[in-house]
């Protein structure tokens, strides 16, 4: 080859936690044969330092402009025999049983842990015949595809929800049940304001006119109130920021009891209060559902109770995980690194005031999206479970290809 002829350039941030090669990007040979680990079409690659390789990343290699490529010097290249099948192969270093195997061998010290080479001479794992290696890689492959289409149309249909919020908050819905045509299409529907254009309808105000004149916005309780000595096995549950960000009241498992939630009653939640986290991954919010455990808030998270009659509580959860509101959050937000907000930064973002059977409409509207989008993801995660649970049983030959197939025939 010239040294100027193009190769394919994979750094370890063009390959996925799920082993695939997304960003195909092209460098004359000259610029990487020094200083990069090469690898040719077929190959399979292994990330070999922490965290990347517990991620799951790697990938194998078809399509290398020239048939060659150079990446990251933290990649393994694994090069099949004429013997194995590359694709099987590749499943192989995806397998968990594996990756957990190889973390354990890791060596060097912490942030910098690698797997040495000398791993892969000594895992043994199960190998099959060929023809049983490409059937096996096959049925992996099918669901392997089957998940990632699944992936593309949740992402697909996050940018719609986006998108569809985006409009139902900047136009919102007609007496006739409809989205209103934009401001360039029906301008006389619209009006000046701070935040830009909005339906004559509408007004502008803040969080505060949302929720309870007098409980409607209660931060989390001083740092010294809640701490580990007092958590207890049962009894009241303390809501934190892993259950808002997960968006699951059912998560944890830190409670305290009758006395300390007596003293802490100011913070305690209920049905349909809003729950948005303060400090670090801000801006994340969680609906408080009817069916919920007894409980107060930590020092880490903010407490709004929605006033019912000028506000339905799903429609303000919409609203406060809007990128409209997100981003003059972040904006507002102190802290560097660690974004930090507080009850004057909530209250200090300006949002449109809609009436309650407007927010109605467009909170239905969203459910009929948010279904589709929950349904897709429960696809997903099922998907991910046969996969696994059929590595757990392909690659170690604990069920066999052959009379699988013969099954299904």
């Amino acid at each position: 080859m010239k040294p100027s002829d193009l190769v394919s350039f994979i750094p370890m941030g063009d390959v996925s936690d799920s082993g695939h090669w997304m960003t195909k990007r092209t460098k004359p040979l000259k610029s990487v044969r020094q200083g990069f680990t090469p690898f040719a079409n077929g190959d399979v690659l292994f990330a070999k330092i922490t965290p990347c390789m517990e991620n799951g990343k790697g990938a194998h290699v078809v399509g290398l402009a020239n048939g060659v490529g150079f990446g990251s010097t933290e990649f393994h290249v694994l090069r099949p025999k004429p013997e194995a099948d590359a694709r099987f192969i590749f499943h192989h270093t995806q397998h968990r049983a594996l990756r957990s195997a190889a973390e354990a061998a890791m060596t060097g010290s912490a942030g910098q842990k690698r797997v040495p080479t000398e791993f892969f001479h000594k895992r043994k794992v199960y190998a099959p015949d060929k023809e049983e290696q490409s059937r096996i890689a096959d049925i992996l492959d099918t669901l392997d595809t089957q998940i990632q289409k699944t992936e593309a149309l949740i992402a697909k249909l996050a940018k719609i929800k986006e998108g569809l919020l985006h409009d139902l908050l900047t136009r919102g819905i007609d007496q006739n049940g409809q989205l209103r045509p934009g401001p360039d299409q029906a301008p006389d529907f619209y009006k000046t304001s701070a935040i830009g254009l909005i339906p004559k309808e509408w007004h502008l105000g803040t969080i505060s006119d949302y929720v309870h004149p007098k409980e409607g916005i209660k931060p989390g309780p001083f740092g010294s109130s809640i701490t580990k000595s007092i958590y207890r096995r049962s009894g009241y549950k303390i809501y934190g920021q892993e259950q808002v960000i997960r968006a699951d009241h059912t998560f944890g498992d830190y409670y305290i009891d009758q006395t300390k939630y007596s003293e802490l009653a100011d913070f305690s939640v209920q049905p349909f209060d809003l729950l948005i986290s303060l400090v670090g991954t801000i801006g994340k919010v969680l609906i408080i559902p009817e069916t919920h455990e007894k409980g107060v808030i930590n020092p880490r998270l903010m407490r709004l109770r929605p006033n019912k009659h000028v506000c339905d509580p799903e429609f303000l959860g919409q609203l406060l995980t809007s990128s409209f509101f997100t981003r003059k959050l972040i904006a507002l937000a102190g802290g560097g690194t660690m974004p930090v907000i507080n009850k004057r930064i909530i209250q200090d973002v300006t949002l449109p005031l809609i009436p309650i059977s407007e927010q109605i409409q467009i909170r239905s509207r969203l459910l009929c999206l948010l279904g589709r989008l929950e349904s897709e993801e429960a696809l997903l995660a099922k998907s991910r479970a046969q996969k696994s649970g059929l590595m757990d049983d392909l690659l170690t030959g604990k069920v066999r290809v052959t009379p699988l197939l013969k099954d299904v025939v």
